[in-house]
């Protein structure tokens, strides 16, 4: 597993937005862990959080397009962080974009924050997590209304792995019903892999009996792929 990856998994902890015990997602399927991106607060925090979406997307997409959508809300910041991270990592300037929820009639008019979306604009969605696809559903006509342009593909923080409306993943359901390329910093595999009865900072996160909780969770709503 390559460093980011294992350093983002231990960054969630430590920011609480990785949690285990007994939760209810918006679906209504009882889990055993969550991921609250709402937990990243601080400019430290968001910093180093656009510093691993940069790694993933430079990884699954190179750094060869022109916009970073992030829809609102909580796109918003990742996408200010993500396009800096960018600049400063790998020196590439990125324009940032988002929606409003509300059109804005005045001042700034319009549906957008940022840059301009035009055409023959490629383009790169940034999310936290996704489950349904229920965002993009949403995002995508936002994105087309604005011109000849070319939605390349979507990156999460972590890729829950769990079914979408069918039985494949919601990122695959995304990827077969739009085209678009999928990725993510990390899937809940990898986050097990790296906790599973290893010690850090003095406690064991992932034990044996939170590791069958995990295994139970995934034998009743795993994705198929």
């Amino acid at each position: 597993m390559e460093q980011y990856k294992q350093e983002f998994i231990e960054f969630m902890v430590d920011c609480g937005v990785l949690k285990f015990g007994d939760f209810v997602t918006k679906s209504g399927r009882k889990t055993p862990f969550f991921v609250n991106t709402g937990f990243y607060r601080t400019g430290t925090q968001l910093r180093r959080l656009g510093q691993y979406y940069a790694a993933a997307i430079k990884e699954k997409f190179g750094l060869d397009f022109d916009v970073l959508f992030g829809p609102a809300y909580k796109g918003i910041p990742l996408t200010v962080a993500a396009s800096m991270a960018i600049s400063e990592q790998y020196g590439v300037d990125i324009r940032y974009c988002s929606n409003r929820k509300e059109v804005k009639d005045h001042g700034d008019k319009g549906i957008l924050l940022g840059s301009p979306i035009m055409d023959n604009d490629r383009i790169v969605i940034i999310e936290d997590v996704t489950t349904a696809g229920t965002s993009i559903q949403e995002t995508l006509p936002i994105i087309k209304a604005q011109g000849d342009v070319k939605p390349l593909g979507l990156v999460v923080s972590v890729d829950r792995m769990e079914r979408g409306t069918g039985k494949k993943s919601a990122l695959k359901e995304i990827e077969e019903k739009y085209g678009l390329a999928t990725t993510s910093i990390v899937t809940m595999a990898e986050v097990t892999e790296h906790l599973y009865n290893r010690e850090y900072k003095g406690r064991i996160i992932i034990d044996d009996v939170l590791k069958s909780a995990i295994d139970a969770y995934y034998e009743q709503y795993g994705a198929e792929e």
